[in-house]
């Protein structure tokens, strides 16, 4: 495969390149790209996960033992780090088998052909997750890259006994929602329903998903940058303008003086995602059993749509020896019953297999969110109306100019379109730059 920029990735619903002939014809399972295997075979898997040993442990004493399948787990860093660490491996040719890989990343790595097409080994597996989901895997082709292993739905979290005190309703859309901070302030000046945080850009690239946002998308062989479209301007503009009026506060999350907030209750709602709970847990512990979770406010009523706010997935990769010996473990690590409730207990994932969503662990709430037994039945339904996504090969450009951008605009209280407009000239500088073609 010609290995030039332009050709080499461009997208579609996640981000795509070329046609799906070209994508596959690079590092596909074939016997002579590595699975010409006698006897038994050892594999390296790269992951950040929590736990993963234990669960890697049940695969070498059951299914890998059976198949003489071995696999050992090496604990990385997660996110970009990983990212340039499995790609400056791949430029040497070693590579490990097997790496976890977020979504947002995979088109970075499958445009610097570092991940195998697996889909002749796992295509059974597609019937195990929601169309959106797997789409992320196959960036719009008929090849696949990945198996989906987790997923962040994105959800609305408040203190119920608050909303009871204040007279607040949970807010069905966004309008509402902004209604709901106003009301709030007027009643307690000194409380806030939520803040806008600059220092995760995964939050802002959920919301800009649900609003129908396509950040990546091709234009014949050439990449298309929308960071500016009209959908995220409209999120933009939304949070800018709650901020501007003090509606909202405009501190970061994750920070002591946010836990503080959030077990006080002078923060008494906080957008996020399924995860919520085990941060909740960790920031808020004296407000046990007094959040309720539900549905992310809509842009219009009657709809039913949310965004998606981490996640990952399981790949091999193009220096794997074994590739079909690889790809039968990532297959089995994220459809297999016990994996999934092996990785739920120990590294505390939201799976992303359907089926898993109601089984295992997930059939009792959090124990955070004891007083909501029905938790884990509304996180499946609201899973199912996670809007498609659209990434690209330099997601981490437009990331870090958010929070640079984005993160002086929420401290001054300033134009939220103006940094939009920074996401999206770095993100087209850098592509650029890169070599890759771009539409303007």
């Amino acid at each position: 495969m010609p290995y030039t920029k332009h050709r080499r990735l461009v997208g579609t619903a996640v981000a795509v390149t070329l046609g799906a002939s070209a994508l596959a014809a690079c590092g596909s399972s074939s016997d002579d790209d590595g699975e010409a295997r006698s006897g038994p075979v050892s594999l390296t898997y790269w992951t950040w996960t929590p736990g993963m040993d234990k669960v890697v442990d049940l695969w070498n004493k059951g299914p890998g033992k059976k198949e003489q399948i071995t696999v050992t787990v090496k604990k990385q860093a997660s996110g970009d780090t990983l990212v340039t660490k499995i790609l400056t491996a791949h430029k040497a040719g070693k590579a490990p088998d097997l790496v976890q890989a977020e979504y947002q990343a995979l088109p970075t790595l499958v445009s610097n052909d570092a991940l195998a097409d697996i889909g002749d080994a796992v295509g059974d597996a597609k019937s195990r997750f929601a169309e959106g989901v797997w789409q992320q895997t196959t960036l719009g082709t008929d090849a696949v890259y990945a198996v989906p292993q987790d997923i962040g739905p994105m959800m609305f979290y408040y203190r119920e006994d608050l909303f009871k005190e204040y007279g607040l309703t949970v807010p069905a859309t966004w309008d509402e929602f902004a209604e709901t901070a106003r009301k709030l302030k007027k009643a307690a000046p000194d409380k806030d329903l939520t803040t806008f945080s600059a220092n995760d850009s995964g939050l802002f690239a959920g919301l800009a998903q649900q609003a129908g946002a396509r950040w990546w998308t091709t234009s014949g062989d050439r990449w298309k940058v929308g960071i500016d479209d009209e959908a995220t301007k409209k999120v933009a503009e939304f949070w800018g303008g709650l901020v501007a009026e003090g509606a909202v506060d405009n501190q970061p999350m994750y920070t002591p003086a946010w836990n503080k907030a959030l077990n006080t209750g002078k923060q008494i709602a906080w957008v996020s995602a399924v995860w919520a709970p085990g941060t909740l847990t960790t920031a808020a512990p004296d407000t046990k059993g007094k959040w309720a979770m539900a549905p992310l406010p809509q842009w219009t009523g009657g709809e039913s749509s949310t965004g998606s706010w981490g996640g990952s997935s399981t790949a091999v990769t193009t220096d794997s020896a074994n590739k079909d010996a690889a790809a039968k473990f990532a297959a089995w690590l994220n459809t297999d019953g016990e994996a999934l409730n092996a990785l739920a207990k120990e590294s505390g994932i939201y799976p992303a297999s359907t089926s898993a969503q109601l089984s295992g662990a997930f059939t009792n709430p959090p124990e955070y969110f004891a007083n909501q037994p029905d938790f884990y039945d509304k996180a499946a339904d609201i899973a199912k109306t996670t809007a498609p996504s659209a990434w690209g090969p330099n997601v981490n450009v437009a990331y870090t100019t958010f929070k640079d951008a984005f993160g002086a605009a929420a401290k001054n209280k300033s134009d939220f379109t103006a940094a939009l407009d920074a996401m999206q000239r770095d993100t087209v500088a850098d592509l650029k730059k890169q070599g890759f073609g771009v539409a303007e």
